[in-house]
């Protein structure tokens, strides 16, 4: 059954640059605090949703000319929803639950932990403080981060597909590629994504297929509010639709 459905969604989202990994509910609870739980039992089928930097050319800018007065919102995650919403009329016989990243429960914490779920799923391997043995930072706070085995730093983590009756307790959990796999390059790509993160190198740390081209890198590096003209929005409809 999850290989059936993994096809239907590779299918239905691959050609848009996205990548689906499927994991049990019960491997992601398993890591995670109770407050982030998902309240599903332990088999059920759930997949993590990347976004591949293919994305912005397949999905994102035809989404944009397509929708252009209809994006009242952040267009990434507005083209995001849009595509994982379409999936509920192709699973019309199935129930499939959505939580996307930018997601908040009342407490404004997130509704799932991403890098977890993409860890578990075997999508991404995320690395954090506990992986460096002779831990250099002292009292200093360090943030984990996720590196994709084909395109390093270079990806997101969009969402996930629940399907609530569909239980797979025979699934095998696929560890993830372990890409920066000595301590010195662990502590640099933890250093860079921390106190570097703006300059992207951390995205870098292994050898990438494939990176975002310099117009998606300038779209992401440009504060949200003024993402609107890189895309060929105009100010009138900007104001309008803010309005």
């Amino acid at each position: 059954m999850e290989r059936r459905v993994a096809e239907r969604l590779r299918g239905a989202l691959n050609p848009f640059g996205f990548e689906v990994h499927a994991f049990k509910v019960g491997w992601y609870n398993a890591v995670v605090q109770p407050a982030f739980h998902l309240p599903y039992p332990d088999d059920t089928l759930a997949f993590v949703v990347l976004s591949t930097p293919s994305m912005f050319e397949k999905a994102l800018k035809p989404f944009v000319n397509k929708e252009r007065l209809k994006i009242i919102r952040d267009p990434v995650d507005q083209c995001v929803s849009y595509h994982l919403s379409c999936l509920k009329e192709k699973f019309s016989d199935q129930t499939v639950d959505i939580m996307f990243d930018y997601e908040l429960l009342p407490n404004r914490k997130p509704k799932f932990l991403a890098q977890t779920a993409a860890h578990v799923s075997g999508a991404a391997y995320y690395y954090q403080r506990k992986d460096v043995k002779l831990d250099p930072w002292g009292e200093k706070k360090i943030f984990g981060v996720c590196i994709h085995p084909r395109y390093g730093g270079w990806f997101a983590i969009r969402g996930l597909l629940l399907f609530p009756d569909i239980q797979v307790p025979f699934l095998e959990q696929r560890a993830p590629v372990d890409c920066v796999s000595t301590e010195e390059q662990r502590i640099e790509l933890l250093e860079q994504f921390n106190f570097h993160w703006q300059d992207t190198r951390y995205r870098d740390i292994i050898e990438v297929r494939e990176k975002y081209s310099e117009e998606q890198k300038a779209y992401f590096a440009t504060p949200p509010a003024e993402r609107f003209k890189l895309l060929g929005l105009t100010q009138e409809v900007h104001r309008s639709i803010f309005h």
